[in-house]
């Protein structure tokens, strides 16, 4: 019993910030379904704002790694419609113009985490390996279980 309590009073805890915006979908491998702006095929992922009012996400963190949840910022100025998508490529290459992380989704699953800037863990998606070109989506949009899919990118994870 001492243990089972012990592991609880260790957890990290994740506060509900009340946040709208969510984790929607995320390709870890993607070698031919879509570029981004200098034609590289790159792991990307895939944010959605539930509300119908637009959101500033400035200062919020993504990231793969739950010992350092800061590892990119989003740079200043950074909105989502309402109920629109955002899509950050994750590629490590920052020196891109426009959302491009410091870091690469692994095809041998991770976890993926979204905070705010206070450093309070808003979403995650903890997704498994896989080989082929899908995505891990959220069904329906920002508030569904994570699925396998086929892609969708900056549309509606139902598919029809």
């Amino acid at each position: 019993m001492f243990i089972v309590a012990f592991f609880f009073a260790c957890e990290k805890k994740t506060e509900n910030t009340g946040s709208v915006v969510f984790i929607n979908e995320l390709m870890p491998v993607n070698t031919t379904v879509v570029a981004d702006q200098n034609g590289e095929y790159n792991d990307w992922i895939e944010l959605y704002n539930i509300s119908d009012n637009e959101q500033d996400i400035s200062g919020w963190f993504l990231s793969d790694n739950d010992k350092h949840i800061s590892k990119w910022q989003f740079p200043a100025s950074t909105t989502i419609k309402g109920r629109g998508y955002l899509i950050i490529w994750a590629d490590d290459d920052s020196a891109q113009t426009g959302l491009h992380a410091n870091f690469k989704l692994s095809s041998l699953g991770e976890e993926l985490i979204l905070s705010d800037p206070e450093g309070i863990t808003v979403d995650k998606a903890l997704y498994p390996g896989q080989s082929l070109e899908l995505s891990y989506s959220r069904n329906p949009d920002g508030t569904g279980a994570f699925v396998w899919q086929i892609p969708t990118y900056l549309k509606s994870n139902i598919i029809k």
